[in-house]
């Protein structure tokens, strides 16, 4: 079996012992099959009150305490986690799936080919019914946007991204989509000006708040959304779109 990024793997089948290395993948292993799951890095946050082993970070997992785990398979993802940490895990007999994913469409065949292909699982229900959440076209085109990830100095969403794709799919149009960079630098202009109709301010993996975001604006229109919602791939897709075209209507 190959992962999305063709690399060939060999691990028993069905899976029963998984370390996830990305909060989207924890989320949908744990509500999939909880029990399979036995590692997840500090910042899985889904589903509320895992009690797994945390690995620390994406970026500097313990590749020790996860080699003690006993993992059949490891997940991860191309931009969420370094390469090198992939390579040794897999140099020390750990296998590695490693998943890439820019678009809607790419999560939903990365996910059908993770649980079918790499877990042995088969097609979890809560994928079939994101699928048909996501399969209408949008109601037409909501205006031009952009995506703030951080501040000081400020960054947004650019081009070849998941949530550059998912704001398509919500009738806005990316700004940055066009641009050399995945997530570009900005200055505060580029991003309030008025030919620009809406800034989303997520509250991941800058914590966007009433008070620390908006109030930057003077000319642009402002929401705050949920980083989840926007950002991840996996069960949180079931009920995003709705969430988000609820703020972006009363917005």
């Amino acid at each position: 079996m190959r992962d999305d990024l063709g690399t060939e793997l060999i691990t028993r089948h069905p899976v029963r012992r998984v370390v996830s290395l990305v909060p989207s993948l924890t989320e949908a292993i744990a509500a999939t099959r909880p029990e399979a799951l036995v590692g997840a890095t500090d910042w899985c946050t889904h589903p509320p009150g895992l009690d797994v082993t945390r690995v620390r970070g994406t970026k500097n997992p313990d590749r020790d305490l996860i080699s003690e785990l006993r993992p059949d398979l490891v997940v991860a993802n191309q931009e969420e986690n370094r390469e090198l940490d992939v390579k040794r895990l897999r140099a020390e007999g750990i296998p590695v799936w490693v998943t890439r994913i820019e678009t809607l469409d790419e999560a939903f065949t990365s996910m059908r080919r993770l649980f079918t292909t790499g877990l042995g699982w088969g097609v979890p229900d809560w994928l079939v019914e994101a699928e048909q959440v996501w399969a209408p076209p949008p109601a037409g085109l909501r205006g031009r946007a952009a995506v703030a990830i951080w501040r000081d100095p400020w960054m947004v969403v650019g081009s070849s991204t998941f949530t550059g794709d998912v704001l398509a799919h919500l009738g806005l149009e990316n700004v940055f989509a066009h641009h050399v960079e995945r997530y570009p630098h900005v200055d505060l202009a580029e991003i309030d000006r008025p030919d620009i109709d809406l800034v989303l301010l997520p509250d991941e993996p800058y914590v966007f708040t009433p008070d620390d975001g908006p109030e930057a604006f003077t000319r642009t229109r402002t929401i705050l959304c949920s980083g989840r919602s926007l950002t991840w791939y996996g069960p949180s897709l079931v009920t995003a779109r709705a969430e988000l075209e609820a703020r972006l209507a009363s917005a």
